[in-house]
């Protein structure tokens, strides 16, 4: 509670049953003594008139001895005239907290500003929130989840312009401990506990013992797609709660915004500019600050409500982008659609990039701990350069590599990285095309562009990959393949069995969406030792996309566990990461101009200007917040005697020399294990039914 020193003032209103909660919170808040004035004014009632007392703050603790039945508020020392009062706020009862549940304040402009001190009448009646006043710049610790249940079977957690969970800041714990991050199907979000390694080793029935020694793929990272779906969703909320969605999946910590002041249950906003307002609700551990408001300076007729800015997120790092459109677009369109434009002197991003995926792009930048890598996709070339004269449907490109239609869709890649560079956006690496055998197949009903593994082995080798090395994006990596893992080790071996082709490639992109006819074990890892110097990348994944699933599930745990089965089994086997496909959708699952809707970790709801966080979300985030790029998946023995024990498991050895241990249990029962790191001890453990957790621990240097 260090960070809630320096307080000026603590406005407040309680309910008779939050009162002794309320006092036992903050018995122990430290508070330096400032010069403020309390006036303590009795809650309305038949019969009584109000009365006002004087108290001053003590410390180091603070007394409130007003009885429950009132209401406390703070009126700041005038300086230099009158403060400006805000415009009132009201109660609204349609959402949750802050405006998106019951209880829930918001200002609503067509109010009159408050006037003679007076409460706001909706807000007067807002249970378990505080203003404080503060000097302090910082607050620590994250916010719990707004849980929502919408009958299937798990939680969400609701987002919006004020509000929106977030993560403790992952710290390295002290040496012989251990710190836990737990989400489950009964409710756990990221929830975070700690725990000392023992030195007396137990035998549980599943064991799983550390091995550093043994060493195998580093971590390239985790993250989704900006397709122009996801950035028509985004759009769609205030610019408020679009900073909550990309700070939720890029940022690793936030800092309170220095935005203006609002008020809540007193009358007007601190005359000191040095002073923020910052607000606190009760939640089941205690009192928790939500957020800051800068102060307004004096005489200020209106100030717009600032949100919380501190939302740590799950530090996505990878970022998809498509060339052009997709099925996840509302039209059909190229940068070339000139007939004929072998040049490409008509070669033109167009507004789904400069006002939508583009400013998206940048704004993740801005709130990322690190650069961000972007990796590019097209769908489809130009109509004019295809042999059936659709974007949809069976079709390749004319001719034969090394002419000129190859030679402009070569181009093609080239002119999407000058002009993305042009808004400082640089890639770190291209696919040669998304889902090249779609392209094969008749009435294909989506965006694609045909090629087999030979076409596009000599499409590299002759335009592609000379293009690439003779341009400024030299250093953009080439994948290939960016489709199905059925098609590995052969798309592999026909591509880079030629070594000009191989010269120009770096790694192979693999989607997961027939996966069930593909054991992994005669996929992935022997494409890994056949080619073990050419990296494995997930590129894309989604649940709900076959035609017999339900497409959006909000609060489907089988849906979360699904995508971490197969992120620690492809890193199991070799991959290097794991990317999701449409960072937000809508409650239908889209837009989507051919109706092929699918789930998101994150589904927005515009008209609420909310968005909620499905059990996916949290999933991708114990892999993404705590195994950061560089990582390398280290040996982890398994001693099982049990039949019906099965844990997934993976570790890693982090850059900063820290032990990362996921640990998933799919099954309906608590499974007891053990860890074992030879180096540090013993752990004893329990994985709750339906359930994902990740450990973290220091070694000895």
């Amino acid at each position: 509670m260090e960070a809630l020193g320096g307080l000026v003032s603590i406005p407040l209103q309680l309910a008779s049953g939050h009162w002794d909660r309320f006092q036992e919170s903050f018995a122990n808040v430290a508070v330096s003594r400032e010069s403020s004035h309390w006036s303590e004014v009795a809650k309305p009632s038949s019969g009584s008139s109000s009365a006002a007392q004087s108290h001053e703050l003590s410390s180091p603790g603070l007394t409130f001895p007003a009885p429950p039945d009132t209401v406390t508020s703070y009126h700041a020392p005038q300086k230099a005239g009158p403060a400006a009062p805000l415009p009132c706020t009201q109660q609204d009862t349609a959402g949750g907290f802050f405006g998106s549940g019951p209880g829930a304040c918001r200002r609503r402009p067509s109010e009159p500003c408050c006037s003679g001190g007076a409460m706001g009448p909706g807000c007067a009646s807002v249970l378990g929130w505080l203003l404080l006043a503060q000097a302090a710049s910082r607050v620590a610790g994250g916010r719990p989840c707004d849980a929502k249940d919408f009958g299937h079977g798990s939680l969400v957690c609701a987002c919006s312009a004020m509000y929106c969970d977030t993560l403790d800041p992952v710290v390295l714990p002290a040496p012989g401990t251990y710190v836990k991050y737990e989400s489950s199907k009964a409710g756990k979000r990221l929830e975070r506990s700690e725990g000392s390694f023992q030195h007396n080793t137990k035998t549980p029935d599943f064991h799983l013992t550390l091995d550093t020694a043994q060493r195998y793929q580093k971590v390239k990272g985790f993250g989704g797609s900006v397709t122009d779906s996801a950035a028509i969703n985004i759009q769609s909320l205030s610019k408020d709660a679009q900073n909550h969605l990309l700070r939720s999946y890029f940022s690793e910590e936030g800092e309170p915004g220095a935005g203006r002041c609002c008020w809540l249950v007193g009358p007007v906003c601190p005359a000191s500019p040095a002073a923020e307002i910052w607000l606190l609700r009760l939640v089941p551990r205690g009192w928790e600050a939500a957020g800051s408001r800068g102060a307004v300076p004096p005489n200020t007729p209106q100030g717009r409500p600032s949100p919380p800015t501190l939302s740590p997120g799950i530090e996505y790092n990878l970022v998809r982008v498509p060339m052009a459109s997709t099925d996840f677009s509302i039209r059909l369109y190229t940068y070339a659609d000139a007939e004929g434009d072998f040049e490409l002197k008509h070669f033109n991003l167009t507004e789904e990039d400069t006002r939508m995926k583009i400013p998206i792009l940048r704004a993740a930048q801005a709130v990322a701990k690190r650069p961000l890598s972007l990796y590019a996709s097209p769908w489809t070339s130009p109509v004019w350069m295809k042999t059936n004269g659709a974007m949809t449907g069976r079709g390749t490109l004319k001719g034969s590599p090394g002419d000129k239609y190859h030679q402009a869709w070569a181009k093609y890649f080239i002119r999407f990285l000058d002009e993305y560079a042009k808004y400082n956006l640089t890639f770190w690496a291209v696919t040669a095309g998304n889902e090249p055998t779609a392209g094969e197949i008749v009435f294909y009903p989506f965006q694609c562009l045909g090629f087999s593994p030979e076409h596009q082995r000599d499409f590299i080798a002759q335009d592609l990959g000379p293009a690439l090395a003779n341009s400024s994006h030299r250093n953009v990596q080439l994948i290939i393949l960016d489709d199905q893992r059925v098609m590995l080790p052969y798309w592999a071996q026909v591509v880079l069995k030629d070594p000009v082709a191989a010269s120009y490639i770096s790694g192979i992109g693999i989607h997961w969406y027939l996966d069930f006819l593909a054991p992994i074990d005669l996929t992935l890892s022997i494409t890994h030792h056949l080619f073990p110097d050419y990296f494995l990348l997930s590129t894309e994944a989604s649940t709900g996309s076959y035609f017999w699933e339900p497409r959006v599930v909000l609060g489907g745990w089988d849906r979360g566990s699904k995508y971490s089965h197969s992120i620690l089994t492809n890193l199991n086997n070799y991959v290097t990461g794991w990317t999701d496909w449409n960072l937000a959708l809508d409650l239908e699952g889209g837009p989507n101009w051919s109706k092929n809707y699918v789930d998101s970790p994150i589904i927005v709801d515009s008209s609420k200007d909310v968005f909620y966080k499905q059990p996916m979300f949290y999933h991708l985030g114990h892999f993404s917040k705590f195994i950061p790029e560089g990582s390398q998946r280290v040996g982890l023995a398994v001693s099982k005697k049990c039949r019906r024990c099965d844990l997934e498991h993976s570790a890693f050895l982090r850059p900063d020399g820290a032990i990362v241990l996921v640990v998933l249990n799919r099954s309906p029962v608590d499974v007891s294990f053990g860890v074992s790191d030879p180096r540090v001890g013993f752990i004893e453990a329990t994985a709750p039914s339906d359930s994902i957790q990740t450990f973290l621990w220091r070694q000895p240097a």
